[in-house]
C-alpha cells in the first residue's frame, strides 16, 4: 500500500469536488492538519473515516485504497467486512481511552495524597514517609504506563513478547 500514492488520490478527489482541506475536514469533523497528512501520505485515515471518505467522493474504499479509480464495483460482503473491522477498531480505542481516563484518576489521587501529606509536614515521620514515597512513586508510574500506552509502545511491547512466547 503506497500511502503516497492514495494521500495523492485523495487531493485529487478534493480538488475535483472544489473544496478546500478545511472544508474536507468540517466534514469529516477532523482538523486541517490531517487531511494534510492524509495528503502528503504522513498519515491514513481511520477506517471508519475512510468508509466516509468514499462515500463522500462516490468512490469505492478499494479504490482508495489501490490510490487510483477502478471500473469494478466493491463486493458488499468486503464493505460489511470492512465496516465491522471499523467498529472494533474504535471498540478498541475506547478501551483504551477509558484505560488511560482511570489511571489518570489513579495517578491524581496518588499525587494529591502526596502533596496533602507533604503540606501537612506529616511526610517528616518514618509511616507517613513511606506512604510518601509510596504516592509519588505511585503517581510517576502510572504516567509512565500512560506515556507507554498513548505512544503505542504499549502494543509494541505485547507484540513482541507474544513473538518471544511462541518460539519457546
Amino acid at each position: 500500500m503506497d500511502q503516497k500514492k492514495i494521500g495523492a488520490f485523495m487531493k485529487n478527489l478534493r480538488k475535483e469536488k472544489g473544496i478546500t482541506q478545511e472544508t474536507l475536514a468540517q466534514t469529516l469533523g477532523v482538523s486541517n492538519r490531517t487531511v494534510s497528512r492524509w495528503e502528503t501520505g504522513f498519515n491514513m485515515p481511520d477506517l471508519d473515516l475512510l468508509i466516509e471518505l468514499a462515500d463522500y467522493f462516490g468512490v469505492e474504499i478499494k479504490e482508495i485504497l489501490d490510490g487510483e479509480r477502478k471500473s469494478e464495483t466493491m463486493n458488499k460482503e468486503m464493505e460489511e467486512t470492512v465496516l465491522k473491522v471499523a467498529d472494533y477498531s474504535n471498540h478498541e480505542k475506547q478501551r483504551l481511552a477509558k484505560r488511560m481516563c482511570g489511571m489518570f484518576i489513579l495517578g491524581t489521587i496518588c499525587f494529591i495524597i502526596y502533596l496533602v501529606l507533604d503540606a501537612t509536614d506529616l511526610i517528616n515521620t518514618p509511616t507517613w514517609m513511606a506512604v510518601g514515597d509510596m504516592s509519588l512513586g505511585g503517581a510517576f508510574g502510572i504516567m509512565i504506563c500512560g506515556i507507554l500506552y498513548t505512544s503505542g509502545l504499549m502494543a509494541r511491547f505485547s507484540a513482541f513478547k507474544r513473538r518471544l512466547l511462541k518460539r519457546q
